[in-house]
Formats: structure tokens, C-alpha cells, sequence
């Protein structure tokens, strides 16, 4: 399959690996901060080449125009971009498109089967009422978001299994102390880490940790990849849960 890079750092060629080792082709690149004589600086049907799945990975100020011009140029869409959500321009774009769109802040297969631990786990928890949940992820020093998009999903997780903690936290709380009924977001840079989440429930007399470790970028990129294949045939605005979900009922098979 014919595929484009839009975003060329370290998930783009970490995609691009992954795509080549299954088969497929990289026909376009666009970077406006990349060098090279394949990219190009910005996304138009010239510079896309005829590519039916372009990945999406730059920053959150560029996610959405992208996405919409993608879109546009009838190009299916797999964005990972963290820090940003589908909004009603998006949406728009997406029911006007003949391709669809998957939308994620985390593209590890693992990570999307910790969601639903969690929210069982939340959903125990919270039947109790004698835990206070929290959220710790920890990435490498150079990621541009924090807290991760994936960090707050997964408080919004904890947020909807266990109602009655009706608030997200995050950073430093600058009142001092964390409000009663909140679920704290912490978020740590430093080295190299490809990114580690923890949720944890605290209570009085024991505290129940759940962790998702990453072992490097080879995981999302092939979450992505999956993703890709996918999308294709299909319109509309999706997330990676349902890809994850296809994947299961069909007996895991990549």
C-alpha cells in the first residue's frame, strides 16, 4: 500500500521501518523541519503522491489542519499527535470525506487492552469508595505534551468508571493539596524513556498499582501500521479501540 509521512522525527521513521518490513511503500514525506530530497514542506496532492494512508505525528497546533487537509485531498488519516482533540472542523471534514480518519493518543495494542483493565479496576475501586486513584506517566525529556494524551485518558477512564472523583489534577496542585475528590495527573521528563503509565488506587491500609511499559517506539508503530490497513474502505472519524477490538474477535492475527 502506498503511504505518506506527514511528520518525519522519531515516530515517522519509526513508521516507516515497520511499514517496509510489512510490505508497503513510503511515496510521500512532508516535514517543513526535515531535510532531504523525498520531503516535502508542505501537504498537497503533488507532494502527497498518490498515497491512500498518510500517518499523521507532529505537534498539536498542526494536528488539525493536517488531518482536515488530508481529508480534503482524500487521503485516509492515521494521527497519533497527542495534546489535541477532534473538534467540529474535524468532524465536518470527516462526514464530508470519502476516507476515513483513526484518531488515537496512543497506538500500542497493549496500552488500548490496559484501558480496559483499568476501567474495571476503576469501576471496582470506586464501588468501595476507600481508594484515591492517580495517574503517573513518565516520558523521555524531550516529549513536547504533558501531561501525555494518553495519561489523560486514562484519568478520564478512572474519571467515568468511579463517578464520584469528578475532577483531573494535573501538574504541581497550586493550592498546595490535591482537592478530595480529584484525580491527580503527574508527569515526569528525564533520558530516554519511551513511556511508562501507572494507575494507582491508595487507600488507608494498601494501594493497588497497575503499570504499562513501553519498550520503544516499535510497538506504536505498529500499532499505526495496523491501523492503516484498517482504515481503509472506511469513512468516518474512528478511534484505535475499535481497530484493537477487530483485532481480538479475529483472533489477533497481524
Amino acid at each position: 500500500m502506498e503511504l505518506a509521512l506527514i511528520g518525519y522525527g522519531r515516530m515517522g521513521r519509526a513508521i516507516e521501518a515497520v511499514a517496509l518490513d510489512r510490505g508497503h511503500e513510503i511515496v510521500a514525506i512532508v516535514d517543513p523541519a526535515a531535510a532531504g530530497a523525498r520531503v516535502r514542506p508542505r501537504i498537497d496532492r503533488e507532494a502527497l503522491s498518490g498515497a491512500r494512508v498518510a500517518f499523521e505525528f507532529t505537534s498539536s497546533s498542526s494536528a488539525e489542519p493536517n488531518v482536515i487537509a488530508l481529508l480534503e485531498a482524500g487521503v485516509a488519516v492515521v494521527c497519533g499527535t497527542t495534546g489535541w482533540t477532534p473538534g467540529a472542523d474535524v468532524r465536518r471534514a470527516a462526514r464530508r470525506a470519502t476516507v476515513g480518519a483513526v484518531v488515537a493518543p496512543n497506538f500500542s495494542i497493549g496500552m488500548n487492552l490496559f484501558y480496559a483493565v483499568v476501567r474495571e479496576a476503576a469501576r471496582l475501586a470506586g464501588a468501595a469508595d476507600l481508594y484515591d486513584p492517580f495517574v503517573v506517566e513518565q516520558h523521555h525529556r524531550a516529549k513536547l505534551d504533558s501531561p501525555s494524551g494518553t495519561a489523560m485518558h486514562l484519568a478520564a477512564i478512572v474519571r467515568e468508571a468511579a463517578p464520584s472523583f469528578a475532577e483531573i489534577e494535573t501538574g504541581s496542585p497550586s493550592r498546595g493539596t490535591v482537592s478530595a475528590r480529584a484525580i491527580h495527573v503527574a508527569s515526569v521528563r528525564a533520558g530516554h524513556e519511551p513511556g511508562t503509565h501507572t494507575v494507582g488506587f491508595d487507600g488507608a491500609h494498601d494501594r493497588i498499582t497497575l503499570t504499562h511499559a513501553a519498550r520503544g517506539r516499535g510497538g506504536f508503530a505498529l500499532g499505526a501500521l495496523l491501523a492503516a490497513e484498517w482504515i481503509v474502505g472506511r469513512a468516518g472519524l474512528h478511534g484505535f479501540d475499535e481497530v484493537v477490538r477487530d483485532l481480538v474477535a479475529g483472533g489477533g492475527r497481524t
